[in-house]
């Protein structure tokens, strides 16, 4: 049967998750693992629980059952099963549940705690490369001493440097700043004045000014770019992380021939597809969304596909941390595709052909032609 054969293809497709971070290292108690089903950064309240959620829910679900636990497992069955296992156990079921051939990590978050790129790797099986954060290269950058004179120049080849063997970068302009920035390459003394600053005053870089020069020393690179946008922790005031807030910038970087994906988006993600039907160097996916909506990531997913075209939408978990993440990304994911494909199919507007066409495309195609993956 066609939807029989739909869903087949869904579910044996092996993904590429263009945008994820690392599982974690060590064990983590009930508390922890609560901590790290949110996108707050805030105690979970006494009161509640945060397996009283869509992601709570989903984790003991789908969860569970690689764990060799029924579905919908107790919260203290499964916290408990969790630590019969092991952390290094329980990772390795859950990222081979998961289905991903190939993981693209951006590891500029997370430190020790998470699994190195190349640990992953080793996990998993699958071939991990890696996407690289511009903020961190700049502040890894402050940390050997560079003066604020130096910073125009340094920091392009610190940056070539470093991603002599990576397939995109990263910015969280939108976690620091927000998206209505000036759009417009800063000038170099603009530049040495706003490093003198962030210097003398040490942390993490939040100058509007230096997060507009990684952005342009990063289209100057010449990598895909990926942007997080819409949806994530306290740290976004998210209705300055639409997207819709980069349209100039989208349009300044297009005759630069780099393209850039917005990550994530949610609520904004029929925006997202708005600009990457318009613009052909716009790319966006829906993953942060998919795993925190858990029953109904599929309303989210199907949503990803109505207005962009289907070349331009890509599949990613972000997950971090919790190997649940992981698994759950792609699980939901293949969950959300198979309905709202077959929706397609049963009522005779797509072909069966078609829709595990476009399956193949978003889970796996073109992430692979996007960041120049045809090589393995």
């Amino acid at each position: 049967m066609a939807d029989d054969e739909l869903a087949a293809a869904v579910d044996e497709l092996p993904l590429v998750d263009h945008h994820v971070h690392g599982a974690l290292v060590g064990e983590v108690d009930r508390a922890g693992l609560e901590a790290l089903l949110t996108e707050s950064d805030r105690p979970v309240p006494a009161w509640m629980t945060q397996f009283d959620s869509q992601l709570g829910f989903a984790v003991r679900r789908w969860c569970a059952p690689v764990l060799d636990l029924p579905p919908h497992a107790d919260a203290a069955d499964y916290v408990a099963r969790r630590a019969e296992l092991g952390v290094a156990e329980v990772t390795r079921r859950l990222l081979a549940a998961s289905g991903v051939e190939h993981f693209l990590v951006d590891a500029g978050y997370g430190g020790e705690v998470l699994l190195s790129p190349a640990e992953m790797a080793a996990v998993s099986g699958a071939r991990v490369d890696e996407v690289v954060r511009l903020e961190t290269v700049l502040e890894d950058l402050a940390r050997s001493g560079v003066g604020a004179a130096e910073i125009p120049a340094r920091f392009p080849e610190a940056l070539a440097e470093r991603t002599v063997d990576a397939v995109g970068l990263k910015s969280v302009v939108a976690y620091r700043f927000g998206f209505d920035f000036d759009p417009e390459r800063p000038s170099e003394a603009e530049v040495v004045s706003a490093a003198d600053r962030w210097l003398r005053t040490g942390g993490r870089v939040e100058d509007p000014v230096l997060l507009r020069f990684l952005l342009w020393s990063g289209v100057d690179r010449g990598l895909p770019l990926q942007l997080h946008a819409g949806y994530g922790d306290p740290d976004v005031e998210l209705h300055r992380c639409d997207p819709l807030l980069l349209t100039r910038f989208i349009k300044l970087v297009e005759p630069r021939g780099v393209d850039l994906v917005l990550l994530h988006c949610y609520p904004y993600h029929r925006n997202a597809g708005y600009l990457a039907q318009v613009f052909p160097h716009v790319h966006f996916d829906v993953g942060l969304a998919v795993n925190h909506t858990g029953a109904r990531s599929a309303a989210v997913v199907a949503e990803s596909l109505e207005l962009a075209p289907f070349a331009k939408v890509l599949f990613s978990s972000d997950a971090c941390g919790p190997p649940e993440l992981h698994h759950l990304g792609a699980l939901l994911w293949r969950r959300g595709m198979r309905a709202a494909l077959g929706e397609r199919v049963a009522a005779g507007d797509w072909s069966t052909p078609d829709a595990v066409r476009v399956a193949r495309m978003v889970g796996r195609d073109n992430a692979r032609r996007l960041y120049r993956l045809e090589r393995w």
